[in-house]
């Protein structure tokens, strides 16, 4: 079932959108906090994001832009700001289809699922994890906090997606050379260390500090 993300601040378009899209077996969510849509985009990991242009705190077109810092999922526009400038404005930042409103709820629905179709009939996408407000894209290899972005080696996004989908828990450190192995990434336990020191420097210098935790001969967890 594709999950599809409505970022729309009218509480009666999202409803009837939500509605409209569920009857067409959608698994549908609407946004509620409009500051921080990047964190719940991030936590509901939809196939496709339907945006309003006008919404409080930030408009449509900078949550698109943050939205493709981290995934190349579809996102619709809907407004009635549809003038030229503002379609090609929402092109340019990523879109990939701009409705009119007023509109009619079946060609919302086609269009939903021609750009579902087209995107993901070759493949599944990669999920995204997200923690403390840190979004981890394994497939892109990006790990974005507060808009800037670090570019991970194959092993760092090993390692950080281990302890994002174990977060809150310790995670040993058999357990992520177990991982790494899985992978034909043949390290010892002194590599380990070695790479963790280098990740943690990676993300420091996007300003997460402390972000992994070490838990004196145990293992390690996100802070």
């Amino acid at each position: 079932m594709y999950r599809i993300l409505i970022v729309e601040d009218d509480e009666v378009i999202a409803g009837l959108v939500k509605k409209h899209l569920q009857s067409w077996g959608y698994q549908v969510d609407c946004v509620t906090d409009f500051a921080h849509v990047l964190t719940e985009f991030a936590r509901k990991d939809p196939q496709l994001v339907i945006l309003d242009l006008k919404l409080p705190f930030y408009n449509g077109f900078h949550w698109c832009e943050e939205i493709r810092r981290i995934s190349q999922v579809p996102i619709v526009f809907l407004s009635s700001a549809a003038d030229n400038m503002n379609m090609v404005m929402a092109m340019s930042r990523g879109a990939d289809d701009f409705i009119a409103k007023p509109f009619d709820m079946n060609v919302l629905a086609a269009k939903v699922q021609a750009l579902l179709r087209r995107t993901y009939s070759f493949g599944k996408a990669s999920s995204i994890l997200e923690h403390g407000g840190a979004v981890l894209n394994p497939g892109s290899g990006y790990l974005t906090w507060e808009g800037e972005q670090v570019d991970l080696t194959r092993n760092e996004i090993r390692i950080l997606q281990i302890l994002f989908e174990n977060a809150g828990r310790v995670v040993s450190r058999d357990a992520i050379m177990m991982k790494l192995w899985e992978n034909d990434s043949f390290i010892d336990d002194n590599t380990l260390t070695v790479n963790m020191t280098r990740l943690r420097k990676k993300l420091e210098g996007i300003g997460l500090e402390d972000f992994i935790v070490t838990k004196k001969g145990v293992g390690y967890m996100l802070s």
